[in-house]
């Protein structure tokens, strides 16, 4: 491989195998929507938000409540707890990894700035938690996203 502006691409079968990985509707984001949804609470998915001159996509939307959920993986937001950094390719990975750290940053900040509530769960939280955040969330922004009775849909 050539070295492009000092970092070496990852090989043709690592970038199949990178562009195989989903970008939206994740196993945990499923868990945690499904999980809301049973509780009554209804949300948007991978709705697009213009703040501060971004497009961010959050992974659940309480359009009403001003309510942004971000369900993060461990590897690709570095989590503190779970990250691991790759041992091969360090030079093309870490400052991948980082850039994502820190457009995670900008666009918490941007979101907040336009009155947004951001929560980001990492994917090893239990399903439990995650839910118990968002509502939590909810609640504090006085939300009118409040689960729906039995039988009825909003």
């Amino acid at each position: 491989m050539d070295p492009v502006d000092g970092l070496i691409a990852p090989t043709p079968g690592r970038s199949r195998n990178m562009a195989a990985i989903k970008r939206a509707g994740t196993q945990p984001e499923r868990l945690v929507r499904s999980a809301l949804h049973r509780m009554g609470y209804r949300f948007r998915k991978d709705l697009p938000i213009r703040a501060d001159g971004m497009l961010i996509r959050p992974d659940i939307v309480f359009t009403k409540a001003h309510v942004a959920v971000f369900i993060d993986g461990c590897f690709w937001h570095c989590c503190p707890e779970h990250g691991t950094k790759p041992r091969t390719n360090s030079a093309y990975w870490n400052p991948k990894l980082a850039r994502n750290a820190e457009r995670d940053r900008r666009q918490k900040q941007a979101l907040e700035t336009a009155g947004w509530t951001v929560l980001r769960i990492w994917e090893h939280c239990s399903v439990e938690e995650a839910c118990a955040s968002v509502v939590s969330a909810l609640r504090c922004e006085g939300t009118r996203t409040n689960p729906a009775p039995s039988g009825e849909r909003s």
